[in-house]
């Protein structure tokens, strides 16, 4: 795609992230399986129902500009997501697995604040106010989603996998 305009980059990075969101509608009950603790996997839980949500709200753009939605391929999400499926595939604590999904989950949640924000900005250059709206409305989703990972590792979950072999004094 040649990027010569902002039209054209806007429409870039919409299908970047809409293949994004469809590779974490994926992830995420993975991820939520995972979960030892109850709060995480209800957190995973929730946001993949969001998650559907960005994507209907994604769709609703293409429509907008009359085009059928369709992605390219989120190579960033996909390298992200890949990281976090080894956490899966790796052998340990419960406690320190949790804390490892919750920075995976963090890693993931930073990248589509920064897309969305700067959807959000294009869109408000090219005078598409649907979109703005629909965008920030998203990027607000994303960034609650990633203030309660925080909360859920700083209110127990660091300190149990901490906890997990003794280094609780370390």
């Amino acid at each position: 795609m040649s990027l010569e305009s902002m039209d054209a980059l806007f429409l870039n990075e919409l299908k970047d992230v809409y293949n994004a969101e469809k590779q974490i509608v994926k992830a995420l009950p993975r991820m939520a399986k995972a979960a030892s603790s109850d709060a995480l996997r209800d957190a995973f839980t929730k946001h993949l129902r969001e998650t559907e949500g960005h994507v209907r709200r994604l769709e609703q753009i293409f429509k907008s500009l009359d085009l059928a939605p369709r992605g390219k391929t989120c190579k960033g999400m996909a390298g992200l997501l890949e990281e976090g499926k080894e956490i899966l595939e790796e052998d340990g604590e419960p406690e320190v697995i949790d804390a490892a999904l919750i920075s995976a989950a963090q890693r993931v949640e930073h990248y589509e604040m920064a897309a969305y924000g700067c959807l959000r900005t294009y869109a408000q250059l090219l005078g598409r106010d649907d979109a703005v709206e629909l965008l920030q409305k998203t990027l607000a989703e994303e960034e609650a989603a990633d203030e309660k990972l925080t909360a859920l590792g700083e209110g127990g979950i660091n300190q149990a996998a901490m906890a997990a072999h003794g280094e609780e004094d370390a």
